[in-house]
């Protein structure tokens, strides 16, 4: 059975909300009403649809008594019990209880494991694959730092994206690439298996409050280091913060130094935000890593098999053999199943 108190609640509240802002809420406020408004909407469209539903079954079943009606309300009956299921589950669905960093852009942090040249060319790979996947999504792709090797590979790269539930979507991205393939540098053909890692960090919004003293970092600026070519600076523009409590370090190099301490900043934040997160999430499930949006860096969560042609997804058995359509940045299918996975697991233990 469905929760009628919380229903109740919810339509309330919604109401007070939609009431506040047609009177015209104070301009510190109006953000924040604004946005439990428009999280709240979904879920009361989705009671309005249930509810509609149960009104037209009790409607249904008072016709059954009226002999030149019954036929159609029992064909309204099957059809409305039918859809019943469905219905229920979307809404609970809907009740359970929001990531306020889903809606936020991701800092995506991209790193080459165990394989050397061939792990730094296969997270460049990578960076391309999410660059791809951002564009078709209509999202916005910015670099923050990128770092390559002499072979073209990425030693370390930083990007920004941003778009309506980037977080939500890229959150089960973090986790460490294993690639099996030949490599380019391999002369006899032996298949190698390298690796990457991914980490996907929401962006502090700008009313998380963090606690950051002046004190607690070192800013330097320094020249943006590369394997060479137009791209890199001729001038000391680029910026790294070191926070000297944890002993994060970021970087960003982009032309403006203004730019790269507001880029690097915004990273420090974003790092230190995570590890605020990992630390409640920690607190308040036990069981935390065998979640599916765990974003556990250590767990090794997919493999790219190239001869094949086949990605496997190890934390929900998932295999598709569409490995170039993949690498092509077509990751709706694989972000569909783990989001499923994760909503499927949270139900479960909602109930």
């Amino acid at each position: 059975m469905l929760p009628e108190d919380r229903l109740i609640q919810i339509l309330q509240r919604f109401e007070f909300l939609e009431a506040r802002l047609n009177a015209g809420a104070a301009p510190d406020q109006i953000a924040a009403i604004s946005r439990e408004y428009a999280d709240l909407r979904p879920v009361v469209a989705q009671i309005g649809l249930w509810r509609a539903a149960q009104d037209g079954l009790s409607e249904a079943r008072a016709m059954l008594g009226d002999p030149e009606m019954r036929g159609l309300a029992e064909d309204e009956l099957r059809r409305l019990e039918a859809g019943l299921p469905a219905l229920e589950q979307a809404l609970r669905l809907a009740l359970l209880p929001k990531d306020a960093a889903d809606a936020r852009p991701a800092i995506v942090e991209i790193r080459p494991g165990t394989g050397g040249d061939e792990a730094a060319l296969f997270a460049g790979d990578l960076l391309e694959m999410y660059r791809r996947h951002a564009e078709g999504q209509g999202w916005q792709f910015q670099m923050l730092d990128l770092t390559r090797t002499e072979l073209g590979g990425v030693k370390e790269a930083t990007a920004r994206i941003e778009g309506e539930g980037v977080f939500a979507r890229l959150k089960y991205e973090s986790g460490v690439h294993r690639v099996q393939r030949v490599p380019t540098t391999e002369s006899g053909g032996r298949i190698h298996t390298s690796a990457a890692t991914v980490a996907v960090l929401p962006e502090a919004a700008e009313d998380v409050v963090l606690d950051i003293p002046a004190g607690d970092i070192r800013i330097d600026t320094m020249r943006a280091s590369g394997a060479g070519g137009q791209h890199v600076n001729t001038t000391d523009s680029a910026v790294r913060i070191t926070h000297l409590p944890t002993g994060i370090v970021v970087t960003s190099s982009e032309k403006s130094q203004h730019q790269n301490r507001a880029n690097a900043m915004a990273v420090l934040r974003a790092r230190l935000y995570d590890m605020s997160r990992a630390a409640a999430d920690a607190e308040r499930s036990a069981d935390r890593k065998s979640q599916v949006g765990s974003g556990d860096r250590s767990e090794r969560i997919r493999t790219y098999n190239f001869p094949q042609g086949r990605m496997t997804d190890h934390r929900i058995n998932l295999t598709l053999y569409a490995l170039d359509r993949i690498m092509a940045g077509d990751l709706s299918e694989i972000i569909d199943a783990l989001t499923a996975h994760d909503q499927a697991a949270r139900l479960a233990e909602a109930e």
